[in-house]
């Protein structure tokens, strides 16, 4: 396993308190960085969490999709830690299995709600500051199915294709500086997401992916690590694949 001198390095991970952005704010916090967890849940948030040093990390209970929720959670942040240097945005939902025809507006909309413009808060919460400090690294966790699509989740392929443009469009817009905005775009993980889904529906993803398995987070916080790094000074705008195989593009 690399590892990354995150020493002096703030770090945001929504979704954090599970999951994908667990994995990641354990190890940016193990690697040296000072950790805000931004979650909707954090009254139960994986071991691994709340085993970080309580003055390495702040669990803030916000809706990513509330644009006062999210201001007011990067100001808890910077009044904790005093700025924010790193972004990973890996809160999400994948919302029900169904055709198109059938799917919920209400359900769709909510879905959208969360993963894009959650995303695009949160981005718009810390740009100023990197801007101001010349230095951000910012991750998106999207999805090989935001470049794909899958069948009976046209909501979340979607919002992960969303997710993909933006990510272009704001390292673009930043490659001026040094400040690095890309994603990821991984296979299914075995997270607590697939609570959301059908039993039909995972074995369908399962049958995709040439590995024959599912990524792990583990795997998938590794590519983050380098991703968020200061390492990562010349790549943005780019969609990493951790797909096992399934990517054609």
């Amino acid at each position: 396993m690399n590892n990354y001198d995150y020493a002096d390095k703030v770090a945001v991970v929504t979704g954090g308190a599970n999951g994908i952005g667990a994995a990641v704010a354990e190890r940016m916090a193990r690697s040296g960085a000072r950790v805000a967890i931004w979650d909707m849940d954090i009254g139960s948030p994986e071991a691994k969490i709340t085993a970080i040093a309580e003055a390495n990390r702040l669990l803030v209970q916000v809706d990513v999709s509330d644009a006062d929720a999210v201001a007011a959670a990067f100001a808890k942040t910077e009044e904790a830690f005093g700025k924010v240097d790193i972004l990973v945005n890996s809160a999400g939902i994948a919302g029900p299995t169904s055709t198109l025809a059938e799917y919920p507006l209400e359900v769709w909309r909510k879905v959208q709600q969360v993963n894009v413009d959650g995303t695009f808060l949160c981005c718009k919460a810390v740009v100023p500051g990197m801007m101001a400090r010349n230095y951000g690294r910012i991750v998106n966790i999207a999805s090989i199915a935001g470049k794909e699509g899958n069948p009976n989740a046209s909501a979340y392929s979607a919002s992960k294709a969303a997710v993909i443009a933006m990510t272009k469009s704001l390292g673009k817009e930043l490659a001026g500086q040094n400040i690095a905005v890309n994603c990821v775009t991984p296979a299914t993980a075995q997270t607590r997401i697939l609570e959301q889904m059908s039993p039909e529906f995972i074995d369908y993803m399962l049958s995709k992916i040439p590995r024959g398995r599912f990524v792990t987070v583990d795997e998938i916080t590794s590519m983050v690590m380098w991703m968020s790094s200061e390492e990562n000074s010349f790549t943005t705008g780019a969609a990493f694949d951790l797909s096992g195989g399934r990517a054609t593009y």
